[in-house]
């Protein structure tokens, strides 16, 4: 949990910070785009062992693990984000700068919190992916519930019993998030 919630922290964090100067004409979108479409391309998996071996080693496994899926959840929110800022209506945007606001207060204060409600079931499908993504960390043992499974498995000789506890507890995480996402939808379409 404490791994789902870090990445899901960073991701929405940075995958925020860096969709405003993707949507902006200027030399650095272009850095930013191509981090996103890198980032999307390359399996999880390959981005947590490229990122285990370029940190330096005295670095702890749980925050490396953590490092690399935030890096992963940032594009892949990053890219939620730009959508949902676009899907807003540009007169919005003109409405408000008629209105004397500035460009960043027209985007915090005007085009953020409409975009936010409308990828709402996207961000929380990514939240719900990060969560079932955190099992990947237990290729290197941080002590997720696959990395307890398995112990419980070489403990007890129960691969079966124990696959099925653990597939229990990661549906009830999901199914409770999934939940939790729809009544925050329901309130703000009130």
């Amino acid at each position: 949990m404490l791994l789902s919630a870090i990445t899901v922290l960073g991701g929405t964090f940075f995958g925020t910070l860096i969709t405003l100067p993707r949507l902006r004409k200027s030399w650095y979108k272009k850095i930013f785009d191509g981090y996103v479409e890198i980032v999307r391309g390359i399996p999880l998996l390959v981005q947590l062992f490229a990122i285990m071996i370029l940190l330096p080693p005295e670095w702890n496994v749980l925050l490396s693990v953590a490092v690399a899926l935030t890096v992963n959840s940032t594009a892949y929110i990053s890219e939620l984000m730009r959508a949902g800022i676009q899907a807003v209506d540009n007169g919005q945007y003109e409405a408000a700068r008629t209105l004397g606001l500035s460009h960043h207060q027209t985007m915090f204060k005007v085009i953020l919190p409409q975009a936010v409600k409308n990828v709402l079931p996207a961000l929380g499908n990514e939240f719900i992916m990060v969560i079932k993504e955190t099992s990947l960390a237990s290729v290197f043992f941080v002590g997720d519930l696959m990395t307890q499974q398995q112990n419980i498995m070489s403990w007890t000789f129960l691969a079966v019993e124990s696959y099925i506890i653990i597939a229990i507890m990661y549906l009830i995480l999901t199914f409770s998030l999934s939940k939790l996402i729809r009544f925050i939808e329901k309130r703000l379409n009130k």
